[in-house]
Order: structure tokens, then sequence, then C-alpha cells
């Protein structure tokens, strides 16, 4: 991993942590390129799979429920795991190639649950093949921001989760436009007895190949440090925490850092915020702008509208793609928390403006301001989090946090479907309106955090360390 870039300064009796080039860091984050097309292809899509099979709009938060609870479960195993971890793969690169080969398994099953509905009805199939979606991408995804953090010095990890968000947009922007990209080139948009129109099927086993194919470049292309190498510049770990079992979770949980406990309130607005818009706006287009009824799930003319939320879903991580790159930037011009928050605000002032929108075109532009809130939110918060993480807990207490991340996901599903119907009078624009106003709430909380990590850089540059 050593390059000919000058060292870092580090910690007192510790090894200085060398700086990686720009390629190196690249290819250690690419394989997050092919789990966002995953995770583009469900995000813009698998609403409109279980309506097709006969899902109601009010009982779709229900179902995406299973993600964030997969993930609350499976993350912090998987960090705690992948910090005893050492084989011929690696550290972290075990977990990559299991969770990328059940993940494209899944993509290839999910729009193919109604071959399948003779033992159980294709809904139901379908959710559990979503179930196993989740669990998957989880599996795959929660190492990779432990990575970044084992091998980059603090005055690297801006840029470093920087790059590992442009990454996440190009996955994101393809696979949010494949699915037009398959229906303007020939292929079919009506649901068949499928239930699932052609366009989104292939769109699916695509993102099956680029998932793997991303994930194996990630494997044959970048170096994890060995054990006696990692401890020179992390330490030595605590010998009785490594051999701790799966009840060290709940002990570190205890011990969380305060800036994760302050991060965890902005984190709470940005994903309930995140989950509205990904569960409802397909419906909330289709009905408030398209003028359709919650019946015409199964059109040609509803499917319009879904391919329409996709391609502005592509839209807004093709924005965050762009910013991710501006975002070291900007954290030298505003600072970090200041970053964070200027994005937020953009990203809630366009879902608020979704609701003023006649014109399908324009939710393109909606969109602006949710991928400046999306570039930063996938980078900003883990850049402040890891400085204030102890080395050989890194991948645990990146699993734990992920509970910020999942509870209001949680929350939201038990409850969103439900106020959609017995409050909004089952119009889900006004979901996504209170999605924007979540936005704003987590833009003033930020500048509440104590950004550890900004002040040990300062501490460094005036010779405090």
């Amino acid at each position: 991993m050593a390059s000919s870039v000058p060292h870092t300064s580090s910690p007192s009796g510790l090894k200085p942590k060398p700086r990686l080039s720009i390629a190196q860091i690249f290819f250690m984050s690419f394989g997050f390129l092919g789990v966002q097309f995953g995770f583009a292809l469900q995000n813009g899509n698998t609403s409109r799979i279980l309506r097709s099979f006969g899902a109601d709009v009010e009982h779709l938060p229900m179902f995406w429920i299973v993600a964030p609870l997969m993930g609350m479960i499976v993350q912090p195993l998987i960090g705690h795991y992948s910090d005893r971890t050492w084989n011929r793969v690696g550290r972290r690169k075990p977990y990559f190639l299991i969770g990328a080969l059940l993940s494209s398994a899944a993509l290839v099953f999910l729009p193919n649950s109604a071959a399948m509905s003779s033992i159980l009805p294709a809904l139901w199939i379908g959710a559990g093949v979503v179930m196993i979606m989740d669990a998957s991408f989880n599996v795959a995804m929660e190492p990779f921001r432990a990575l970044v953090a084992d091998n980059l010095p603090d005055s690297q990890r801006t840029s470093g989760f920087a790059i590992q968000t442009f990454l996440i947009g190009v996955g994101a922007v393809v696979g949010s436009e494949l699915p037009s990209l398959l229906a303007r080139n020939g292929f079919s948009q009506e649901a068949g007895e499928s239930g699932v129109a052609d366009n989104i099927k292939y769109a699916f086993y695509i993102g099956a190949a680029v998932f793997i194919i991303a994930i194996l470049i990630t494997v044959f292309l970048s170096k994890e440090y060995p054990p006696a190498e990692y401890e020179q510049y992390h330490g030595k770990p605590d010998e009785a925490s490594q051999k701790a079992g799966i009840g060290e979770i709940l002990k570190d949980f205890k011990k969380m850092p305060k800036t994760m406990r302050q991060l965890g309130l902005v984190q709470f607005f940005s994903w309930f915020a995140l989950f509205s818009m990904w569960v409802f706006t397909t419906d909330a287009v289709a009905t408030h702008v398209y003028g359709l009824s919650p019946e015409d799930a199964r059109s040609v003319a509803y499917n319009e509208a879904g391919n329409t939320v996709s391609s502005a879903f592509g839209t807004y991580n093709l924005v965050a793609a762009i910013y991710a790159l501006l975002i070291p930037v900007m954290a030298k011009l505003l600072g970090r928390k200041g970053t964070h928050a200027f994005s937020l605000i953009a990203g809630g002032i366009g879902l608020i403006s979704i609701y003023f929108i006649k014109d399908p075109q324009l939710l393109k532009y909606s969109m602006i301001g949710v991928g400046l809130a999306w570039g930063s939110i996938l980078a900003m918060p883990y850049v402040i989090l890891s400085g204030s993480i102890p080395a050989g807990k890194l991948g645990i207490y990146m699993g734990i946090f992920n509970f910020f991340i999942t509870l209001p996901q949680i929350i939201n599903g038990i409850g969103g479907g439900w106020i959609v119907k017995n409050i909004y009078g089952g119009q889900p624009i006004y979901a996504i309106v209170l999605a924007g106003f979540f936005m704003l709430c987590a833009a003033i909380s930020v500048l509440f955090v104590y950004d550890a990590g900004a002040v040990r850089i300062r501490q460094e540059k005036a010779g405090g360390v």
C-alpha cells in the first residue's frame, strides 16, 4: 500500500501512515460503484415491482422496512467480524466477495418472483427476495467505509470518502437511467404475465453482472495492510476485546464516542427524509404530476411515470458524483460541518419544490438539490465520524453507526404508510414535502456536532501534537 507520497503526521509512538495516490484510493473504493448500481435499481424500481405484484401504496413502507432491518442486524455483525478477520483474501475483502455473489443472485431473482408464485403469492416471494437482497448489499457495503478509514490518514479522509462518493454516484446514475435507456432501445415497458416489464427485468440482469465485476476490481487491484503492518500505524488492538464475542457489540454501543451520538440526530433526520423519497416519489409523481389514480399501477402510463422518477434519481446521483469532487474544496472553505449543512439545505429545498411541479421534466431540477445533499450524506458524516473512532474499532463502529441510518427508516416504515393513508388522504406528495423539512432539520443539527478529527488536524498544523 505504500506510495512515494510523503507520510502524514501521526500520534506519538505510531509509524506515520503513508498517503495514498489517487489511483490507489480509486481502486480501493471501485467496488462501491457496483454496490450502488444495485442500490439504484432497487431504490428506483422496487416500489413499482411490488405494486405490479399487488401491493397497495400505503403498504409499501412495510415492505421497504426490510432494508433498514437487515442493515441494523447485518452491518454491526459484519463490522465486528471484519475487525477480527485476516486470511489469504484479506481483512475486509472476504465480505465484499460473499456480499457480491449473494446480491447478484437476488438481483436476478427479484423480477422473476412471479415464476415461483405456485409456491407463494408473487408479492410475498418478491418481498422475501428484497430481504435477501438487502442483507447481501449490507454484507458487501459495510466494510468499504472501514477500509477507507483503515488505509488513509486523517488528512486524506475527506478526499477518500469524496472519491468513494463519486464512484457511488457514477454507479447510481447508470443504474437509475438503465430502465429508461433499455425502454428507448426497444425493450417492452408492458408488464406481461410476470408482472415486470422487460426493460426492468434486463436492467436487473445487467446490474447483477456490474455488481460482481466492480467488486472483483477492488479485490484484485487494491491491497490491505497485513496485521503486523497495520499495528505499526494503528497500534496493537486490545487482546481481550479481540477475543470477545458478539456481546462486545453492546459494550461498544454503550461506549460510542460523543461525536457519533451527535451525528445520530443528523442521520435520523436525513435518512427519514431519504426513505420517504425512495418509497413515495414514484406514486407521488404518478398521482400529483401525471394525474393518475392508484389503480393504474400496472399501466404503461404508470411505468412512464416510474421511468421519469428513475431518470430523476439518476440526476441526483449524477449531481452527487460531480459534487463529491468539490467536497474537499468546500470543506476547506466552509469547514466539514458547514459543508454538510449547506448541502442538506439544498436537499430540503429540492424535495419541497416537487410539490409545485406540473411538468414531469422539471423533476430533474428538483433533484439537483437532492444530489448535493446525497453527495454530502455519503461522505461528510463518515469523514467527521472516522476521526473520533479508536483504530481497532473502525469496523464495528461503522456498523453501529448504521443504527442511526436504519432506525429512522424503520420508524418511517411502520408509520409512514398509515400517515399517507389517514392523514394525507392517500396523497404521497405530502410525505415528500415532510421529507424536505426533515432535511432542513438535519442541516441545523449538524452545526452542533463536535468534529474531533478537524480539531486534531488544526492542532497538528499549529504544532500542538
